[in-house]
């Protein structure tokens, strides 16, 4: 399957994307448990502890009203301890709905029992001052009562205790995971990118030590790369230009040695001529000359 360079670039991205996507989406899933974990104890643990308090705060101050009208010579103040009673019912109508450890739904009926039972005594107060027969029931029903609210109390409060050390651990399990898995991914990441970079630096640099040695004249030099990619392709290009210009080179040495050969036979063939043409010269001169020496003789004669 033929790649190219920028599909080959294209998909290291997408590598290098899928990797950050990886550790995106353990990171959320790691952190998504330890939210929920901690919510649970918000929602679920801490709001029973919440609605335990708002009830036994609600009963005492019902209490404590009881008894200062008792000490006063006084009926309770209707309107307040109705106020009172309401805050406890809607509180433990949501912790009713609240229900999250091992018990406490058994506890939480008994309460609604003993509220109700203290409610409906509270209803039963006559227009009289209040005995202390009454005073003493309720003080115990509200004993009772809150008894019942300190160990729903404490039930959610352990719950919290035991879920936060799970929180905890789980907390620290996600750090070293996270480490873990993010030390590899750096790894990975970083192997890939040393060998992509280490596959593109090896060809640019023979291919630019190539093209030096080519402006140099050494066509000699070939290019060899593995592969069915643009750089193979090149190198394939590299080579056939080089294979041509090495071949026009010795064409033109060819050419070189054939005119200086030549030439060298023209400069002989000159040069015979010219001997030639100087012996010519030489035998024409040496006629003239016996020409002159044989009319010189004859005057001679005659003069003799």
């Amino acid at each position: 399957m033929k790649l190219s360079i920028r599909t080959k670039f294209a998909l290291g991205m997408v590598f290098i994307f899928l990797i950050i996507l990886v550790l995106i989406g353990f990171s959320a899933y790691y952190l998504n448990n330890l939210s929920q974990a901690t919510s649970a104890i918000l929602k679920e643990n801490y709001l029973s502890v919440g609605y335990a308090r708002e009830m036994n705060d609600g009963l005492s101050k019902i209490n404590q009203e009881i008894t200062t009208g008792f000490l006063e010579k006084r009926n309770p103040d209707k309107l307040f301890v109705n106020n009172e009673l309401t805050v406890i019912d809607n509180s433990l109508k949501l912790e009713e709905g609240n229900i999250t450890e091992v018990g406490e739904d058994k506890l939480a009926r008994d309460i609604e029992v003993g509220f109700y039972e203290f409610r409906d005594s509270l209803s039963k107060i006559s227009n009289r001052v209040i005995t202390v027969n009454q005073v003493l029931y309720f003080q115990k029903k509200a004993g009772i009562l809150a008894g019942q609210l300190v160990h729903l109390s404490k039930i959610n409060e352990k719950a919290i205790e035991i879920k936060t050390d799970a929180a905890k651990v789980s907390s620290k399990n996600a750090l070293t995971g996270m480490t873990i898995l993010g030390s590899v991914c750096f790894l990975i990441a970083l192997s890939f990118i040393y060998s992509f970079a280490s596959y593109f630096n090896e060809r640019f640099f023979q291919l630019y030590n190539g093209i030096k040695e080519i402006v140099s004249s050494n066509y000699g030099q070939r290019l060899y790369f593995d592969g069915v990619d643009e750089f193979y392709e090149i190198s394939v290009l590299f080579n056939q230009m080089a294979e041509k210009l090495s071949g026009e080179r010795d064409v033109e040495s060819q050419q070189f040695s054939f005119v200086e050969e030549k030439g060298e036979e023209q400069s002989g063939r000159n040069s015979e001529q010219e001997l030639r043409d100087v012996l010519l010269r030489m035998k024409s001169l040496e006629k003239e000359a016996e020409e002159f020496l044989a009319k010189t003789g004859k005057t001679s004669t005659f003069q003799d």
